[in-house]
């Protein structure tokens, strides 16, 4: 499952300094599926960690009590149940202030999408709209569901793991239906774009964008790390998403260079060479145009409290 899960107990190594704490999915043992659901409580004390992290796994998070904030990236929610939020892997967030959050959570990997590999792109739809307000009728849907998978996975009678699978696709297909009353419009993440070669060449370069490796790459690079020719990938990337690859490729340097900025601890020379500009001043005009800030600026408007240092060693996934 590519390092994207860990065994009850093992240690996680400390991530490098100025990187971000990365959690896996912790199995119960050997040959277990990699999906987890439960209460806050019993997911244990790192479902509401106050430290910006990224995961391997996908948390879909239905918050029925509590308050405070969930900061999802650089977006701030405040917490006023019943909430509906999905984060993806590579995401940062964390909890931060009021009280709680009380509710239950779904945990899986990409691995565990191989019966409904369409959800993967529903999934990022979701990830991208974040956080969803319920009505009544919407958070009784959601209660019932999370509870069927909770039960399926405390259970594990005979045949649960298609089960699982089954409620997991009901889950994400009806989260994509939910309007968007944060103003993004109904339906965001139910689109499909191309059908076809490209459409799978759009999806892989998305996953590309989420990778901080591909920081200062070129299309050209990226086209051939995906294996086609670069008229190709603007092709597919523009018919998929309407835009092209290099604005794109532009948008998630920037992304990347908020990020560590605003969650880390290393200079402004430091996140310039971890976006790939070798030279400071040019990456501070790049931040400037980008975002209408100077990089010292933003870090002083959205840097974390000092206790959130994601310098602090991280000692189990």
């Amino acid at each position: 499952m590519r390092s994207t899960t860990v065994l009850p107990g093992a240690p996680s190594p400390p991530p490098p300094a100025g990187d971000l704490p990365l959690h896996r999915l912790e199995l119960a043992g050997p040959g277990a599926l990699p999906f987890a659901a439960g209460s806050f409580e019993a997911v244990g004390p790192l479902s509401r960690w106050d430290r910006p992290h990224r995961h391997t796994f996908y948390e879909i998070v239905h918050v029925s009590a509590g308050s405070g904030t969930h900061v999802v990236d650089l977006a701030r929610w405040p917490v006023r149940p019943p909430h509906l939020a999905v984060v993806l892997p590579g995401q940062v967030h964390h909890w931060e202030g009021g009280r709680g959050p009380e509710g239950t959570l779904v945990l899986f990997t990409d691995d565990f999408l191989v019966d409904h590999p369409g959800d993967r792109r529903t999934l990022r739809g979701l990830g991208r709209r974040c956080w969803f307000a319920l009505d009544a009728e919407e958070d009784r849907s959601v209660a019932r569901l999370m509870t069927e998978l909770v039960t399926e996975h405390r259970e594990r009678a005979p045949g649960h793991e298609s089960v699982l699978r089954s409620l997991l696709h009901v889950l994400v297909v009806r989260a994509a239906r939910l309007p968007d009353r944060t103003g993004g419009g109904p339906g965001t993440g139910t689109q499909t774009g191309a059908g076809g070669r490209p459409a799978a060449v759009a999806e892989a370069f998305t996953r590309l964008l989420t990778r901080p490796e591909t920081a200062g790459r070129s299309v050209r690079e990226c086209a051939d790390r995906l294996g086609v020719t670069p008229g190709y990938l603007t092709q597919a990337v523009r018919t998929a998403t309407g835009r092209p690859p290099g604005r794109l490729l532009i948008e998630a340097r920037a992304y990347q260079a908020q990020r560590l900025l605003a969650h880390t601890q290393l200079s402004v020379r430091q996140v310039a060479a971890r976006t790939g500009f070798d030279d400071p001043a040019y990456f501070s005009r790049f931040f400037r145009r980008e975002t209408g800030s100077s990089p010292g600026d933003f870090r002083r408007k959205h840097h974390s409290r000092p206790h959130q240092s994601l310098e602090a060693p991280l000692t189990r996934a």
